[in-house]
């Protein structure tokens, strides 16, 4: 394993560990553990800030890749059950995995890739939509595929603000669960 690569499983390690107490982990940690001297943090990622990036995206990619892989664990349920069951995953994610999920998220908002995680899981979730609704156009979906998408970041992000304004406890899986419902029953119509 190279240098770069030690760093990043270092710091993958480090995260699964301090959970959503990010802010503790440090450069000597991250060195320390990969056996890699300081400098190459910055050589390799510019700074930690950059390298937790990195590593939340690997981390969240390997997630999205599971999402995709359900398949057979929901083979029986229907299109809407099924779309249903990963929202509530990826909620469920979202509110367990709070620093991590916030990382991934706002990097993706503050600079938009062609493969970052929100377009991992708008790609996810299309098939889903458009197998609840044939009746509507690619365009349709498309566009109802990100508003799903864009809600449950919100719902994430805003969850203290939204649990107010909607008088529901977001941090409870019972309550997201029934708000995801009405969202999927509101955004497709059904």
């Amino acid at each position: 394993m190279d240098n770069k690569e030690a760093i990043i499983q270092a710091t993958i390690e480090l995260i699964n560990e301090k959970g959503d107490r990010l802010n503790e982990i440090t450069v000597r940690e991250i060195c320390k553990r990969s056996g890699v001297g300081l400098g190459l943090v910055n050589y390799h990622f510019g700074n930690k800030e950059k390298l937790i990036e990195v590593c939340v995206e690997r981390i969240i990619n390997g997630i999205v890749e599971q999402f995709q892989n359900i398949q057979e664990e929901i083979e029986r349920f229907t299109p809407f059950e099924k779309l249903e069951y990963l929202g509530n995953m990826t909620l469920n994610y979202l509110f367990e995995h709070e620093a991590v999920s916030k990382v991934s998220i706002l990097t993706d908002m503050q600079a938009p890739k062609e493969s970052d995680n929100t377009n991992r899981t708008y790609a996810a979730y299309l098939p889903l939509v458009s197998a609840c609704r044939p009746d509507w156009s690619e365009e349709t979906v498309q566009r109802k595929t990100f508003c799903l998408i864009t809600v449950m970041q919100q719902l994430f992000l805003r969850h203290k603000a939204v649990s107010s304004v909607l008088g529901v406890n977001l941090n409870s899986e019972h309550d997201r669960r029934k708000l995801h419902a009405q969202i999927l029953h509101d955004i497709l119509g059904v």
